[in-house]
């Protein structure tokens, strides 16, 4: 891809921006500014609408009418965004703006629609319908999917993996075991095991069905499973001959591994904000709930309601559902890019910061203390609450913006974040998003996980956050942790020069979040992996002075940093890597900052409709609507910044 030549070919090359393009930047900046700073909350944090794919709202819809608690007004709005969402060249339903089609969303949108009363010969659902059934029908969707079919009695049982709830009685020693997978499978599986063992069925007081998506009855269908693997295939046979025996566990052993499996989610309910804070898991704890009995006004059952009640985004003639919300990670990451500008009024970061203080996490019970029983906490939740299960890179992040504002006023929650993060690294060297060591890859292969993100293992982007701050603390006490993080990172970065971003999307996401961190630890600019990361982020930038890359790059690497068109926050991190790796003067980054300021709207603000993230790559993406907001503004502030040191 040919890259952008720059702006002002007759300037100087050590010169940054012509005196117009000065003002621009002067005046760009203090919108941004002005706009992110109107939109903190009263009490100092950010909270940005947190998007997902239409699973979500779709799912909504199908769990009211499971529980045979429809709310006809928010079924209706919810319905409204569902259509608005259809793809008007496949038919279908994307996993993210643009994406192309998948057929296990499309089949919940389909099914959550039609259950609100649209007319299967509607013509937006016929167009649906005849995608599922071009891509072989409603058999072919994912595991999720056809175990919520199973309950709504559209599949037989036998169409779903074999997922008793005995499972949470094995020893640790088992090839499978609740801590050998991530947080949110185990989160989403426990509830899930009660579904499934009891054969939850679906009230549906409308008596809605989906046959027409079928290609074939689907109780005769005879290929739910299809093989991806041979090791896939082995664990298949493993799977079916075990289902067989299930007649056979006794009813003593089935009633204690429900009771543990109850006790499990009510200790983890997490109050208004939900059991493990994302939606699937909050789903499975409401109906296993109700399935084991407890009456519909008990507070448990009413914390769910209330949970999932918090994750709606009312616009009025419609209405969507987050997967799950992320103040701590909007409110640090603004602070990060306020704390760049040296015209911000430092008491708003101030007091987001101190509203991170008490939301830090030192000694609740927490999953991963299992494996790391002496340490102590110290960490920070994604989410508003979510105590048993605190994000290294939340962490790693908060605590860098509090050694950034005053290491002294901040200094104890800093220690015990340091501390609790060196604690917390894998024996690779890597950071994981919530585990440690947790790459029991086989289990990929098990029928439950065809959509591969059973595991947290380390990843580059967490693994630079906290090896970034590590050093940047400074401890002596840390330094084999940074060392062996930085040997990780080197290790990860890919023939292109680029590092894969778990996390955002994607290539350009991570080798900003890697060099980013190369800055903080101190690297010098001239290494060979700060040269060759700079090398590839320069040829792929676009002929408009921007950068872009499509969330396909997770299929297909071959489209690393490549896109139809620049988006505000990928150039922003293409901005910030550079800038990080000394190339602030560079021509590559002239174009980029002339690039955010041309596509500035007169709000302050930029407006993209791309997802930003992964969730899980190639399986579950979002758009956090706060990277447009403060991203590209902490590109314009770092470069600001440079300019006047420059100039002075």
């Amino acid at each position: 891809m040919k890259r952008f030549e720059g702006i002002a070919r007759s300037a100087p090359q050590d010169q940054y921006l012509s005196a117009n393009n000065t003002k621009a930047l002067d005046d760009g900046l203090a919108a941004a500014r002005k706009a992110l700073l109107s939109l903190q909350k009263e009490d100092g944090h950010w909270c940005f609408p947190l998007e997902a794919d239409c699973t979500i709202p779709a799912e909504y819809i199908l769990m009211m009418h499971f529980m045979d608690d429809v709310d006809v007004d928010l079924e209706v709005r919810l319905a409204r965004f569902i259509r608005d969402k259809q793809d008007p060249g496949h038919g279908g339903w994307s996993l993210y703006y643009g994406g192309h089609f998948d057929q296990s969303c499309t089949v919940k949108a389909y099914y959550a629609l039609k259950l609100v009363g649209d007319s299967p010969d509607a013509p937006h659902m016929k167009r649906a319908r005849t995608a599922v059934v071009e891509h072989g029908g409603a058999a072919r969707a994912n595991v999720f999917t056809r175990i919520l079919l199973a309950m709504y009695e559209q599949i037989p049982w036998r169409g779903v993996p074999f997922t008793p709830v005995e499972i949470i009685l094995l020893p640790r020693w088992f090839p499978f075991h609740l801590s050998k997978i991530a947080y949110w499978s185990r989160t989403v599986t426990v509830p899930l095991s009660i579904l499934c063992s009891l054969k939850a069925r679906a009230a549906n007081p409308r008596k809605i069905h989906i046959r027409e998506l079928f290609t074939s009855p689907p109780e005769e269908e005879r290929n739910y499973f299809p093989v991806r693997t041979h090791l896939n295939r082995v664990f298949l046979l493993i799977e079916r001959v075990a289902s067989l025996f299930e007649p056979f566990i006794p009813q003593a052993l089935r009633r204690i591994a429900l009771r543990r499996a109850e006790q499990w989610i009510v200790e983890r309910l997490n109050g208004d904000c939900g059991l493990g804070g994302i939606f699937p898991a909050m789903v499975n704890a409401s109906e296993a709930l109700a399935l084991l009995g407890y009456p519909y006004e008990h507070p448990y059952r009413e914390q769910c309601r209330q949970a999932l009640r918090g994750l709606l985004v009312d616009e009025g003639e419609r209405v969507w559902c987050q997967p799950c919300t992320s103040p701590v990670w909007d409110t640090v990451l603004a602070s990060l890019a306020l704390q760049e500008d040296a015209g911000t009024d430092q008491r708003p970061i101030r007091k987001a910061l101190d509203w991170l203080v008490p939301n830090q996490i030192l000694d609740a019970p927490a999953d991963w203390q299992e494996d790391h029983p002496g340490l102590a906490g110290g960490g920070w939740a994604f989410q508003y609450a979510n105590p048993h299960y605190p994000d290294l890179d939340d962490t790693a992040a908060v605590a860098w913006a509090m050694h950034e504002a005053d290491p002294q006023a901040y200094q104890e929650n800093i220690v015990r974040a340091a501390d609790w993060l060196a604690g917390m690294q894998s024996h690779n060297g890597g950071f994981a998003a919530f585990d440690s060591d947790n790459t029991y890859y086989y289990l990929n292969e098990i029928p439950f996980a065809d959509h591969g993100a059973l595991l947290d293992p380390p990843s580059s982007d967490v693994t630079a956050r906290c090896t970034g701050f590590l050093a940047l603390h400074g401890d002596s006490r840390h330094k084999d942790n940074v060392e062996r993080g930085l040997a990780y990172l080197f290790r990860e970065q890919e023939p292109s020069g680029a590092w894969f971003g778990r996390w955002g999307s994607n290539y350009i996401y991570g080798t900003w979040s890697v060099l980013e961190a190369l800055r903080l630890v101190g690297l010098d600019t001239s290494h060979l992996a700060i040269r060759r990361a700079t090398q590839w982020l320069k040829s792929v930038q676009r002929d408009d002075g921007g950068w872009g890359e499509s969330n396909d790059s997770y299929a297909e690497p071959q489209r690393a940093g490549q896109f139809e068109t620049s988006t505000s926050f990928q150039t922003a991190w293409a901005l910030l890597a550079l800038m990080a790796a000394g190339e602030g003067h560079s021509q590559e980054v002239r174009g980029g900052i002339d690039y955010l300021l041309r596509h500035q709207g007169s709000d302050g603000l930029w407006h993209d409709p791309w997802f930003t993230a992964p969730g899980f790559p190639r399986v579950f993406y979002l758009r956090y609507h706060g990277y447009v907001k403060y991203f590209p503004f902490w590109a314009l502030a770092r470069f600001h910044t440079l300019n006047r040191k420059t100039s002075v």
